[in-house]
């Protein structure tokens, strides 16, 4: 039996999860992002508009951090915090729009539940997971005011749509609009549409994948372009070469082959999560290996993405240019690159992380160069995800 917590939800049946699927990788689709981006098409609200609330959330760092350089147009920055709480923003505006200061409240209590999960040490023992401790009882107290939080948006969303508003202007709005539009489509059967309870799920889950995800990347490549200033002089070209001093536009943004390659190396080897768990449904062969269903199974993906069979004697060093020509010939069409998982069940936000990353990056790149600080410790640590433990103190130069 499987028990639910704040972190662990009971899975979804198989039908609801196919419906759900359905709607978020429509949403979460390269092609969405455009028209969320470009609002090239009148179903869209003018407010679904991405890109600017990317420029805007990092341009806010950007005049901080300009605010902070001495006389001679640096200092020293850690530079973590400043993206966590832009990538928080971000999803914020995104996903909640015109309720930021609601979806703010719900990344807080989301920290909180973190926070309060890496102090937990029986989260994966469902007989332990029932007695009380102050800590379990602090996130289930969260949990329930985060539900409540986007419970009270989501009828607001649905209440507007039966006055015959639109509410298609952020994540949530064309979530609940999609999901009643498909209703609505199958003669009001609300069997086929997500439950509200789902819809909350996966109001967590754009938080969980896109602030943490992206903030987590976002700081690994600022140390790895530190570290390797090669590469950071290979991006900035790139970016300059492409937008000159302008904002990033999305056609721009799929012709930053650099920045795609170190992206990429940098998911390598420090993907935001070290490995995934899996239930066995049923029985199944892998290998020379019967495993019978229940059976859990784990997919170490930084042992893989770090393999020298699969990559070679140099897997532990940082060199984008194995991407060159693309994923398949850097894997030789092996499944040894996920660091959004792989199949169906891959990270829907993996499109909006990769266009909040590359826009951010071309922005600070457009404004400042990063070296290591002297005080900098390279000690990776797993929290919520893969992250600098001692942060990512960073002399930052303005240009």
């Amino acid at each position: 039996m499987v028990i639910p917590t704040p972190f662990h939800p009971l899975p979804p049946t198989k039908t609801s999860l196919h419906k759900t699927r359905l709607l978020l990788n429509l949403l979460f689709s390269p092609m969405m992002l455009l028209l969320a981006s470009s609002c090239r098409f009148t179903t869209l609200s003018p407010n679904t508009n991405m890109l600017p609330a990317f420029s805007q959330s990092c341009n806010d760092v950007i005049s901080v951090w300009m605010g902070m350089l001495s006389s001679d147009g640096k200092c020293e920055i850690d530079v973590s915090p400043f993206l966590q709480k832009l990538t928080c923003e971000v999803i914020s505006r995104t996903a909640f729009g015109s309720s930021y200061a609601e979806g703010e409240k719900i990344f807080q209590l989301l920290k909180i539940q973190g926070r309060l999960i890496r102090t937990t040490k029986d989260m994966n023992k469902p007989i332990l997971w029932h007695i009380p401790t102050p800590a379990k009882t602090k996130m289930r107290a969260a949990d329930k005011e985060m539900k409540n939080s986007i419970r009270v948006m989501i009828e607001k969303r649905e209440k507007a749509m039966k006055n015959g508003e639109s509410c298609n202007e952020d994540l949530l709005g064309i979530l609940v609009e999609s999901n009643q539009m498909e209703i609505q489509g199958n003669g009001n059967n609300k069997s086929v549409g997500m439950t509200i309870e789902e819809v909350i799920s996966e109001c967590k889950l754009f938080y969980i994948a896109g602030q943490e995800t992206t903030s987590t990347l976002l700081v690994w490549t600022l140390i790895m372009l530190s570290k390797y200033p090669e590469w950071q002089s290979r991006a900035r070209e790139e970016v300059f070469h492409v937008f000159g001093k302008q904002n990033p536009n999305f056609d721009g943004l799929s012709l930053l082959k650099n920045m795609t390659m170190i992206l990429y190396e940098v998911l390598r080897l420090y993907p935001p999560n070290l490995y995934f768990n899996r239930t066995l449904k049923k029985d199944m062969e892998l290998g020379n290996l019967s495993l019978p269903a229940g059976v859990d199974v784990t997919m170490p993906i930084l042992l893989v993405h770090q393999d020298g069979d699969i990559w070679g004697n140099d897997a532990k060093e940082f060199k984008p240019e194995r991407f060159s020509e693309g994923v398949a010939k850097a894997t030789k069409g092996q499944v040894s690159f996920y660091p959004f998982g792989w199949g169906p069940r891959i990270c829907i936000g993996q499109n909006f992380t990769m266009l909040e990353a590359k826009i951010v990056l071309s922005l600070l790149l457009q404004n400042f160069s990063f070296e290591l600080s002297p005080v900098y410790v390279h000690a990776p640590a797993l929290m919520l995800t893969l992250q600098p433990k001692q942060g990512a103190p960073l002399i930052v130069r303005k240009l």
